[in-house]
């Protein structure tokens, strides 16, 4: 029963999130408990801006990176699932992680970074939810909004501030690149060191006709 509410509760707020940005977010109040039980101070930036106030770049690399089939699937790419099987069959480990954006976007907004069987539970019928209460391009500026980008930096607009001083409406195009490639691992990269990874995205976009 307490489960079914949280699940009425996370619709509630993914229907009013079609058009508001969210106040917070479970991982941003998951580094906050972090940081207070550490006794460690917590800067916190993060700024949702619109989608026309996000780089169509960074819109671009971001499915090129992260979620290529992004608009074709129902919140679950259950080809990339298969060929992470596949792989991880191949070499004799476990599969490394197909999320999509979707699926990423639940995680930021109503549950936590920590991996757990109940964690999954969740994030199955959420992503469902999103799906079918938010459009694909308010997933995308949404996620862009809330993903963490850094300590204490969430969302694109925080982390063009941050990293380059300029705002997320005028990001250039390999400047959004780079700050996609931290998205694996935010709290260990910088977009300076990204490089490699940055030219690998730039190709994907190109192949996608962006």
């Amino acid at each position: 029963m307490l489960g079914f509410g949280y699940l009425l509760a996370c619709s509630l707020l993914l229907l009013a999130y079609r058009w508001l940005p969210p106040p917070t977010t479970t991982v941003q109040l998951q580094r906050l408990a972090e940081h207070a039980v550490d006794g460690e101070p917590y800067r916190l930036s993060y700024s949702p801006v619109s989608e026309d106030a996000q780089d169509d770049d960074a819109r671009h690399a971001v499915v090129a990176s992260e979620d290529a089939r992004f608009y074709l699937h129902h919140g679950f790419d259950l080809e990339e699932i298969r060929i992470a099987r596949e792989q991880a069959r191949a070499r004799g480990t476990s599969p490394r992680g197909a999320s999509t954006l979707t699926q990423q976007l639940v995680k930021n907004l109503f549950l936590t970074t920590h991996r757990s069987w109940i964690r999954k539970g969740f994030e199955v019928p959420l992503t469902f939810l999103a799906e079918l209460i938010l459009p694909k391009e308010r997933i995308l500026t949404l996620y862009l909004n809330v993903a963490e980008w850094g300590p204490g930096i969430f969302g694109l607009d925080a982390a063009a501030r941050h990293h380059y001083g300029t705002s997320a409406s005028s990001l250039t195009r390999e400047q959004s690149a780079r700050l996609v490639a931290v998205l694996p691992a935010p709290l260990s990269r910088s977009p300076q060191e990204m490089g490699r990874t940055s030219t690998r995205i730039l190709t994907r976009m190109r192949q996608m006709g962006w």
